[in-house]
C-alpha cells in the first residue's frame, strides 16, 4: 500500500504542477494576442507568445504522457485501497482540472491514511 500511495502522490503532484503552469501561464501567453495588442504577445514575433507557444507545445505533451502514468498509479491505488467506483472516477478526472488536482490528491491520501494506517507504518 505504501508504494502505491507514494507513486500516486508523486504523479498527482507532477501532473498538477504541469497543468497549472500550462493553463495559467502557457496558454494565456500563447493566446494572449487574441485579447491584447501588446507587441510582446504578437503572434509569431512576440517574446511572450514564443514562451507561451513553447510551454504549450512541450508541457502540453509532457502533461498528456504523464497523465497516463497518473491514471495507472491512481487506478492501482484505487484497487488496492478498495475505493468505490465513484471515488475512483472523481480522483482520476481531477488530474485534468487545474488546482483541483491538489485537493483530490489530499483527499485520496487522507482516505488511504485513515483506512490503512497500520499498513503504512
Amino acid at each position: 500500500m505504501k508504494t502505491n500511495l507514494l507513486a500516486y502522490r508523486v504523479m498527482a503532484t507532477i501532473v498538477g504542477v504541469l497543468l497549472v503552469v500550462l493553463c495559467l501561464i502557457g496558454l494565456p501567453l500563447h493566446y494572449g494576442h487574441l485579447v491584447s495588442d501588446a507587441a510582446w504577445l504578437a503572434e509569431g514575433t512576440g517574446d511572450g507568445w514564443q514562451i507561451g507557444s513553447d510551454i504549450s507545445a512541450y508541457l502540453g505533451v509532457a502533461h498528456g504522457w504523464l497523465y497516463m502514468l497518473f491514471l495507472i498509479a491512481a487506478f492501482l491505488l484505487s484497487r488496492r485501497a478498495d475505493w468505490t467506483n465513484g471515488f475512483t472516477v472523481v480522483t482520476l478526472l481531477m488530474g485534468t482540472v487545474p488546482v483541483l488536482s491538489f485537493w483530490s490528491e489530499h483527499r485520496a491520501t487522507r482516505r488511504v491514511k485513515d483506512e490503512y494506517a497500520a499498513e503504512l507504518v
